[in-house]
């Protein structure tokens, strides 16, 4: 049976086992730089020079600390809710769950590694510089991950006629 959203000659289940393997190859793509991430930010407070921060870089790196935090963990839900619903049909809910919870994840991660940038260059360099780089750092993580995905999914939507969620 061929699923008319995709073009491809599957059936529903074989379409879910296909999107949830992409869905966990994507994320194994992102949680190494989560881990990494969260491992520098964990080994900062035992670094000498962080009693220097001053008292916006700390709010700074406690948010940055916090958004590594939920990214880690909407990164890795989809794992931790196949193993304890595994084998009770739960497919289909954990596709759209892992999906949703991959894309706030990453947004969680963007705010997170645009939050080291801020710290850091704030902590080394001078204002303007701080700005730059932040902003550029974002923007890129805003163009990358988020606008011309959007831009390209709309202007595929334009054309073709709606699929279901679960599908790519």
């Amino acid at each position: 049976m061929q699923d008319p959203g995709s073009g491809r000659q599957e059936t529903e289940t074989e379409r879910l086992d296909r999107n949830l393997n992409e869905l966990l190859q994507e994320l194994r793509v992102a949680l190494p730089g989560v881990q990494v991430l969260f491992a520098f930010l964990l080994t900062i407070p035992f670094n000498q020079r962080f009693s220097q921060l001053t008292h916006a870089q700390e709010q700074i790196y406690l948010a940055t600390l916090l958004s590594t935090t939920i990214a880690a963990v909407l990164l890795i839900a989809p794992t931790a809710y196949h193993r304890i619903t595994f084998r009770k049909q739960q497919k289909a809910h954990l596709v759209r769950i892992a999906n949703r919870a991959a894309i706030v994840g990453l947004g969680f991660l963007a705010l997170a590694m645009t939050g080291v940038v801020l710290l850091v260059t704030d902590f080394l360099f001078s204002t303007a510089v701080t700005v730059a780089c932040t902003v550029f750092a974002g923007l890129l993580f805003a163009t990358f991950w988020y606008a011309l995905p959007l831009l390209r999914r709309a202007s595929l939507e334009e054309k073709e006629p709606p699929v279901s969620p679960e599908d790519d």
